[in-house]
């Protein structure tokens, strides 16, 4: 579970005092919740199993480069965007992590903005709707393990670095990936045509689906 920073090496910026912010947010009559995280520099550790909707911290030694948290509900949806401030950037000594996690029992429809680096993404354990992740250079690693009681899509695009994948078992499951990709490996999935599937997909009760397009160095997709 290493991450390094979702960003860029290059000009010096002044430190300070390593700062830890709490977050949270309640999770009120929210029944389904869009979440954005816009990550440009530093790094993501994200999961299930939070009490709340949201929770975590936020840790920082740049005074200026506390996350932007915006909130609303409308009934029982809710809307979340956390956002980094403009013009932060990685190098030397500087610090930046976001450790969440999410409730488990609310329809979730996420997305990760993120410009590089590594971004770990535990979700295996979330009720999820669809997962979209749009990624710079770096790597991103997408653990879907788990046992999802409804079908939800996966998308994964832009980006020159590299992506992991691990699928549930016991689901069905359709993979497609195209679109200047440097390699593609995949295990436990029959490639058929333009798309890779496991025996029960269309056959099974919940089917999860991923797209992979467009610039990624290096896919590996474990069914």
């Amino acid at each position: 579970m290493l991450l390094s920073s979702c960003g860029y090496e290059g000009r010096h910026v002044a430190t300070g005092p390593l700062r830890t912010d709490p977050v949270s947010i309640a999770l009120g009559d929210a029944e389904r919740a869009n979440i954005e995280f816009d990550l440009a520099a530093g790094e993501l550790d994200l999961r299930g199993g939070a009490q709340k909707l949201l929770q975590g911290t936020f840790e920082y030694n740049v005074a200026d480069w506390k996350p932007i948290v915006q909130t609303s509900t409308i009934g029982s949806h809710a809307t979340i965007t956390i956002k980094e401030p403009e013009g932060t950037h990685m190098g030397g000594d500087t610090h930046y992590t976001w450790d969440l996690s999410l409730n488990d029992k609310v329809l979730l429809d996420l997305t990760l903005n993120c410009g590089a680096g590594h971004a770990k993404m535990d979700l295996g354990s979330l009720d999820l709707r669809s997962v979209q992740v749009h990624m710079g250079a770096g790597q991103v690693d997408l653990d879907l393990e788990g046992h999802p009681t409804r079908d939800y899509d996966v998308e994964i695009n832009g980006g020159v670095g590299q992506a992991t994948v691990h699928l549930p078992q016991g689901v069905g499951v359709r993979a497609e990936a195209h679109g200047g990709l440097g390699s593609i490996d995949v295990s436990g999935l029959e490639k058929k045509g333009q798309y890779y599937e496991n025996s029960l997909y269309d056959n099974a009760k919940v089917n999860v689906r991923l797209k992979v397009e467009g610039g990624i160095g290096e896919i590996r997709i474990i069914g």
